[in-house]
């Protein structure tokens, strides 16, 4: 079945949050300073404490944050909801400055992952399914370019593909042993792959919170826009999802490229 005019301008949209400059772009607008300031102000062995920190955050965030989610569809996620909680844990730890980004992260992801969460839900996801909370789990993934990426190839369709084995490997593990045994190698190696993708823009996020122009104030506002990438993210991702379980994922690839 062809794709109407209706779901053409829905795919439209969701390539233009999908493709549309990332994290560190709405952080320096808002900053007003090069986000190379920031990550010069960031302490040298940063980079292995955020890795360490998002690999955690992750593997603990998302049967956090669907615990309290009812799993019938909502048609409108709660998105203001999720910004104002990820806001508030925002201005705490700018309170602190950046040595509390490591306990302020886990408890962002998981607001963020709800968040995911509830728009996958509006967009017909089934919560309950292994390969729902997965496709969560991906949108973190999302919006950051790894060094390895094919610049020939969109951003949104590199990053599936760089997860698609370790999304698959996870999945066939997830259906013969279920959740019990979280530090499987399947699970361990998809976190692993998200995680490298995800730290690049908690980098992004670290340092524009390491710029000396912050406070409680500045760190709800940068969580405010951490939380809004990611929501844009999701939506697109979901839209996509929707449109190819009605008319096939590589008729929508072929569109979305022509696009």
């Amino acid at each position: 079945m062809p794709l109407s005019r209706r779901d053409i301008e829905e795919l439209r949209a969701a390539k233009h949050l999908l493709e549309h400059p990332g994290l560190a772009a709405k952080l320096s607008d808002y900053v007003g300073a090069p986000m190379q300031q920031g990550f010069a102000l960031l302490p040298k062995r940063w980079h292995a404490a955020v890795n360490t920190a998002t690999r955690k955050s992750i593997a603990a965030a998302l049967d956090v944050a669907l615990l309290t989610m009812d799993h019938g569809r909502a048609p409108t996620p709660s998105n203001r909801w999720h910004k104002l909680a990820v806001g508030a844990t925002g201005a705490a730890g700018g309170v602190f400055g950046l040595p509390a980004l490591t306990l302020e992260l886990p408890v962002s992801t998981a607001i963020m992952l709800r968040s995911i969460a509830d728009i996958a839900r509006s967009q017909g996801e089934n919560l309950k399914l292994a390969q729902t909370r997965l496709e969560c789990l991906q949108v973190l993934a999302l919006g950051a370019r790894a060094q390895s990426d094919d610049r020939s190839e969109t951003a949104y369709f590199t990053a599936r593909a760089a997860m698609a084995k370790a999304v698959s490997e996870a999945l066939q593990h997830l259906a013969t042993s279920g959740l019990t045994q979280k530090g499987a190698p399947a699970l361990v190696r998809l976190i692993a792959v998200i995680a490298a993708r995800f730290s690049i823009v908690v980098s992004e996020k670290a340092a524009a919170q390491a710029l000396p122009v912050l406070g409680a104030v500045g760190g709800a506002v940068i969580n405010t826009l951490f939380i809004d990438h990611f929501q844009d993210m999701g939506k697109g991702h979901f839209v996509v999802r929707r449109l190819e379980r009605a008319h096939g994922a590589e008729e929508v690839k072929r569109i979305y490229l022509e696009l």
